[in-house]
């Protein structure tokens, strides 16, 4: 007797080509935006460049964030600590050492990623975990801030300023202004942040601390080293985090406490990946697109508003105000992002 459509028997939602099938669609779409960002250098003008330079900057941020937030469960309101140990290293060392601004960034990462293991360590230890996790990683943030003001090494509230040579340079990450390489640069940054985000939701530890992050009694249960497999999150988040601040440095030849460190750096942080869909592969990229141009909107009209905004003209904290009604609303109408909604949207009509 012929087996019905409704008989057929039906692939379980974990089988292992499932799996692999969305390995390689995702790999496809990431060898797609590697081509489109290549491309883009060539067909914009130079102040879209400085609009694309930031946006990709948010990007790595979130997509840094969203490894220990959204697929951790670990949310953090303090990755300013580890944009800013990136940043700050990354200067210091050009500045004083003359190190190339590759090996600064390495340095810098694995130096976020240790004091990022750390904290969470001592966290995790002592049991703190939701919102006291989350005033945990701002109280550092805000230690490292002051610190940052009074050390006289880092040049106190002052900041550094990178020296800027009189000739291009890819070993130091200098060259002339608008060239493309100061998009391609962290164009190919995001592209390895968003390849080991990929590879690593999709491996063992990092299916591990999804289950951890959905049930921590079930996952430890079932013999998984909840502790263990939360710090690797950490740890990857943390590096890809302070790459991120170590770019921004060299790009803008300077970093200061307030740049490196300020609140408003790990709302930069948070904003792309909740936009776009925490714990989603390219939520923080979608977020990313909506908060580059809207700071660089936003800075422009602070900077020369129309009459009829002249009362805005120099507002400090204005961009914090507007991703803060971004995210009332995303979290009002699209509780899982724009990218996490519209994917699920989709799924269910496919299933229909």
């Amino acid at each position: 007797m012929k087996q019905t459509e409704t008989e057929l028997p039906r692939v379980a939602a974990d089988d292992p080509r499932l799996r692999d099938t969305d390995l390689r669609n995702s790999l496809i779409t990431l060898g797609v935006l590697a081509v489109v960002l290549a491309v883009l250098p060539l067909v914009v003008n130079e102040r879209i460049e400085s609009i694309l330079v930031l946006t990709l900057i948010f990007a790595i941020m979130g997509v840094g964030w969203n490894l220990m937030s959204g697929f951790g469960g670990l949310f953090s309101f303090g990755h300013a600590a580890f944009f800013g140990v990136g940043a700050y290293t990354n200067a210091y060392l050009v500045i004083e050492y003359e190190l190339s601004p590759w090996i600064a960034m390495i340095i810098g990462a694995v130096f976020a990623a240790a004091i990022g293991t750390f904290i969470a360590f001592l966290c995790l230890r002592y049991k703190l975990a939701g919102a006291y996790f989350a005033l945990a990683t701002f109280a550092f943030a805000q230690m490292f801030l002051l610190l940052a003001q009074n050390l006289e090494f880092l040049n106190k509230t002052d900041g550094l300023s990178l020296p800027i040579l009189g000739e291009e340079s890819f070993w130091h990450m200098q060259f002339r202004q608008g060239n493309d390489w100061y998009v391609w640069i962290p164009s190919g940054l995001l592209v390895i942040a968003l390849g080991i985000t990929i590879l690593y939701a999709r491996s063992r530890p990092g299916r591990y601390v999804q289950a951890a992050r959905d049930d921590e009694v079930a996952a430890a249960s079932l013999g998984i080293n909840v502790m263990r497999t939360r710090l690797v999150a950490v740890m990857l988040s943390c590096a890809v985090t302070a790459i991120a601040g170590a770019y921004y440095a060299q790009y803008y030849f300077f970093v200061g406490p307030e740049q490196a460190f300020g609140t408003h750096v790990s709302v930069q942080a948070i904003v792309p990946a909740v936009l776009g869909g925490i714990g989603t592969i390219w939520g923080p990229l979608v977020g990313a697109l909506i908060v580059g141009p809207l700071a660089e909107y936003i800075k422009e009209l602070l900077r020369d508003p129309p009459s009829y905004l002249e009362f805005l003209q120099g507002v400090s904290g204005l961009d914090v105000a507007v991703y803060a009604v971004l995210l009332i609303v995303i979290v009002l109408f699209m509780r899982k992002g724009i990218y996490g909604t519209l994917k699920d949207k989709i799924t269910e009509r496919k299933n229909q």
